[in-house]
Parts: structure tokens; sequence; C-alpha cells
């Protein structure tokens, strides 16, 4: 088991990769761009560096990985998003500076528009912190399969960046046809929407550089892997590309998760079944998760945790972590 601080909460050591920063400036600016609340949610959640800091310690989080979660940064005017970008990730950038021991960052890219989101992946690779970058599911509608994405995954295959991806609602949600929040179901099935448009497209197995984050423990994709397989090998994926190589294979071992969400007891059986537990993070998905039921979720998992044979689970994606972020661009810069 890890070492335990003297009030017998795990002591800190495990990397957060879902988390969220939430200044009160972006609200202001979400809301003000027609996002009264996000994503149908009841309202926007409060944060603070010093809330998310005593979550980290209740929790046992050495270090979190910040991003700014959905909407992200584009509301309609390329202009507009390309100076919120900026502003968003010199934010974040000023937070690892505060606390260079606890705070990282994954850097928000203004998508749909390729041209700045590549300059602005540049520029941030040169901040201190950097992680890597943050990339919602879609853009407007547009899914990150889509052809005039390339020049981007060409970019940060070059660079062999870490990308985060993150839910958000997909084009023309309307929450009042059934009476939910997108987070509850659209997130997850638009987090696999996009992954299986990446793998289809061959981006996986054409830019290997890119190590993809996929959130809420793979969201649907354990439960549809095998029927998108299925459907690839009888020649009804129209999106699949020429590049897949001689097997076919999609390209799944390019891909990372995280434990966001509720993982315990029926999400985490599906996927151990289909990927490798080696490939496993830690996401706490604070501050839209409070304090309260990341404890809770973190409780679940050392308590329930059900892949035994590797170990402790915060042992495992602490470890995990390490292989995947580059210890000379994640705080020691």
């Amino acid at each position: 088991m890890p070492e335990r601080s003297v009030s017998g909460v795990p002591a800190p050591g495990i990397i957060d990769v879902h988390a969220h920063a939430l200044p009160d400036w972006y609200v202001q600016t979400a809301i003000a761009a027609g996002h009264r609340v996000p994503d149908a949610m009841p309202d926007w959640p409060g944060w603070s560096p010093r809330a998310h800091l005593d979550m980290m310690e209740s929790v046992g989080i050495g270090r979190s990985v910040l991003s700014i979660s959905s909407p992200g940064v584009h509301f309609g005017d390329d202009a507009q998003a390309r100076d919120l970008a900026r502003q968003v990730n010199d934010f974040l950038a000023s937070l690892h500076t505060e606390h260079p021991d606890r705070f990282d960052f994954f850097a928000s890219l203004p998508l749909p528009d390729v041209g700045t989101a590549i300059a602005e992946s540049r520029r941030t690779a040169d901040l201190d912190g950097c992680a890597g970058v943050c990339i919602e599911t879609n853009a407007h509608g547009t899914y990150l399969g889509d052809p005039g994405l390339s020049p981007l995954w060409d970019e940060l295959n070059r660079r062999r960046s870490v990308v985060f991806i993150h839910p958000t609602s997909p084009a023309g949600f309307d929450p009042t046809q059934m009476g939910m929040p997108a987070p509850l179901l659209e997130f997850l099935f638009d987090s696999t929407r996009t992954v299986v448009a990446l793998a289809g497209a061959g981006i996986l197995r054409s830019h290997p550089g890119i190590r993809f984050i996929v959130p809420h423990c793979g969201a649907v994709l354990p439960a549809v892997i095998s029927r998108v397989e299925l459907f690839r090998e009888a020649g009804l994926m129209d999106c699949v590309g020429d590049d897949l190589g001689a097997d076919g294979d999609l390209g799944w071992e390019q891909l990372w998760f995280d434990l966001a969400g509720a993982p315990i007891p029926d999400q985490l059986a599906a996927f151990a079944r289909r990927f490798d537990a080696r490939h496993l993070l830690y996401g706490s998905d604070f501050c839209f998760t409070p304090a309260s039921a990341v404890g809770l979720l973190a409780g679940l998992l050392d308590d329930q945790w059900p892949v035994a044979d590797l170990g402790p689970w915060r042992n495992l994606v602490a470890d995990n972590a390490a292989a995947l972020l580059d210890s000379r661009r994640v705080g020691n810069r």
C-alpha cells in the first residue's frame, strides 16, 4: 500500500490528469457568449486554487494537470477564441509558477481554427508546466477524425505531444428533449464518437508520436469496441483510411485512459477486458465533480480495485503517469 500521512490519508503522489481550473473571469466570458450554464448542468461550480489544493491534500494527489473544461474557448468568433485561449493558457501557466510542485496544465486550443490552434500549440509548448494540449471531442461539430485537422495532428506528432480529449456537447444538443444534462450521457457518447473517428481515419496509426488520453475510463468504447471492429472488417466504415497497416489494426494501443467519473464496478470491469491497465491514469474531474464526491470515488477505488494482480491502484496510476508524461516538460523546465 502507498505510504500514509499522520492523518491516515494516502501520502501525496498521484498525478491527476483530469482536473479543471475555473476562474471567475472565464465563467463571465462564457456566460456573455450564451453559456448561462455549462452543457445544461444546473450551474457553474465554484473554484479557487486554495480549494483545489485542499481537495488534493484530502485525496492524496501530488500534482494536478489543469485544463479548461467544456465549453472550451471558442464561442463562435475566431479572433476572440484566439485571445481567450492565450488568456486561459497564460493563467494556467501562472498557476504553475505560483505552485510549481502542485500544478501543471494542458493548453487549450481555439479549434476549429486550425492555423491559430497550431500557433497556440507552439507558443504554449515553451511555457513552464505545459504537459500537452486539451482538445474537445468536437469543435462546433468538427470531430477529431476530420481531414481538415491533419496539419494539427502533424504538428502534435512532430512534438510527440500528449493530447487530453475532453467531452463537450454534440452540435445541436437540446437538453429539453430528455431533461438530462450533457455530462450524464452525451459526454460519454461524444468521447466515443470522436475516438472512433480518430481510429477510423487512420490518425492513431499514422501519428504514433501523439499519446491520446480518453476520459471516463474509455467512455462507451469498451462496450462497443467489438462492434466497431466488426464494422471495419465488414467494410462498413466509410471513414476508414488506407494507412491502417496490413493487419487493419485501428491503433487502440495509442490510447491512455483516465479514471474520472464512476468507473467502479461496471465500467472498469468492461475496460479491463479489452485494454491494458498500464495505460490507466487518475482523474478527479474537480471542480465539476465536488470535493466530497472526489473523495468518495477515490475511496471506492481503494476498497474495490478489481485489477489486484497489478498492485494497488494508487501505485499503478502513479507509475503510469510517470511513463506517459515527459518529466523534462512537467514541472522541471
